[in-house]
């Protein structure tokens, strides 16, 4: 399955799903910092929209919990999220790495961990 579009706030939601597992909104609510939760209603709206795109599917209720878990993979929505955000550079990297590079954010132990991926992959007859 492809992994939906998601909002920020979507995102957030999958996170704690991803990481707690089968949650109600109540539990997912308890997850983000008290100075900017978000209302009880805006949560339980955004979970059931969730559940709309398939990112999430109900597995019980608890009294009157829904409970949720993430339908979609966390690799599956991180690779779309790449995809996109390399398409505002026109499908090239070179300008990104450039930047993480300048900005530090992109260190010589990330390129040589990412030398060592496309050489395994080289030898599985997998890399482009």
């Amino acid at each position: 399955m492809k992994s939906p579009r998601l909002s920020r706030l979507e995102l957030r939601i999958m996170d704690v799903l991803w990481e707690k597992g089968p949650s109600s909104v109540r539990d997912v609510l308890a997850h983000f910092p008290e100075s900017r939760r978000p209302a009880h209603t805006t949560v339980q709206t955004m979970m059931v929209r969730l559940e709309a795109k398939g990112a999430l599917r109900r597995v019980r209720k608890t009294g009157n919990a829904h409970i949720f878990e993430a339908a979609i993979s966390r690799n599956a929505t991180q690779r779309r999220l790449v995809d996109e955000f390399l398409g505002v550079f026109g499908g090239r990297m070179q300008p990104l790495m450039a930047h993480l590079a300048e900005t530090g954010k992109l260190t010589l132990a990330d390129v040589q961990e990412a030398e060592r991926h496309v050489r395994d992959l080289a030898r599985k007859g997998k890399a482009k």
